[in-house]
């Protein structure tokens, strides 16, 4: 793993630097947009869609679009004026029971190193939070953004779990709500329970769990390696337009002898025209 953010763990006057992991991957299989035909890559540009002209990175700002159409522009030195008091800490503001918060709130997940003149302060925390049976509430910015985030241990290793804030969970509100419920009687919800006590575990086993759709995406792709089911796309480059000259230029060629065959004929006419008739020569007159 290679570490994507550097900090500080910050709770009373205790502060441990730390340095941030991604504690998951996807593992998706990663396909790309290809022409059918050929296999060639689709690529994409980066265009104004007011001059048509392509937009370098540099040159490219963030915008809020207004209801009426109206467009905010914010430059980088905008967005850096903006209050980020814990850019670089995760400070903790207070100490929860896992159960109390709902796991609809989580977002992303990563793991918590300590730097090497920090491992004491790091394992005290660690070690207080496993006996507390509590989690740390913090507050900590990432690529510019504010978020909620939690502090727990997992393997012997502090963890640190974004949180979505309230107003981005959303509120379920579906017709069936408003209505009066249905009557479910008695047996009905026995057999739902005796259904749920058959297929209960003491503890759920995550790797018995595979991913079924993943597992025949790759196995066909490596059935189509093997057998040679593969297309290779031509190289772009300067070879390529090359021949696009070559035939720019040889329709060019045709193009100037069709222009020039009626001029030939009527040259040819002009000069007959000039040519003196053979024969005796008229005499000149006294």
């Amino acid at each position: 793993m290679r570490s994507m953010w550097k900090g500080s763990v910050s709770f009373g006057l205790v502060s441990i630097p730390i340095q941030l992991y991604a504690a998951t991957e996807n593992k998706n299989v990663s396909l790309r947009q290809v022409h059918e035909a050929d296999g060639g890559r689709i690529q994409y540009k980066r265009f104004c869609t007011i001059d048509g002209e392509e937009v370098p990175y540099a040159e490219i700002a963030k915008g809020y679009e207004l209801p009426d159409g109206e467009m905010v522009v914010l430059t980088d030195e905008d967005m850096a004026e903006l209050p980020l008091a814990s850019s670089r800490a995760i400070d903790v503001l207070e100490f929860v029971p896992l159960e109390s918060i709902d796991p609809i709130h989580f977002d992303k997940t990563y793991y918590l190193e300590p730097q090497k003149n920090a491992v004491k302060p790091y394992v005290v925390l660690r070690d207080a939070l496993q006996k507390a049976s509590h989690v740390a509430i913090a507050k900590v910015a990432i690529r510019q953004r504010e978020t909620l985030a939690i502090l727990r241990v997992h393997s012997d290793v502090l963890m640190m779990t974004t949180m979505l804030w309230p107003d981005e969970v959303r509120v379920p509100d579906f017709g069936f709500l408003h209505d009066d419920p249905p009557q479910v009687r008695p047996q009905e919800l026995t057999m739902a329970g005796s259904l749920i006590d058959s297929l209960s575990e003491p503890v759920f086993e995550h790797e018995k769990y595979t991913d079924s759709y993943r597992e025949a995406l790759e196995a066909m792709i490596e059935a189509k390696a093997a057998g040679n089911e593969t297309a290779k796309p031509k190289a772009v480059g300067a070879k390529a337009d090359v021949v696009d000259l070559m035939e720019a230029l040889q329709a060019s060629v045709s193009e100037a002898k069709k222009s020039r065959k009626p001029a030939a004929s009527t040259a040819k006419k002009a000069t007959a025209a000039k040519k003196p008739a053979t024969g005796k020569r008229t005499p000149k007159s006294a």
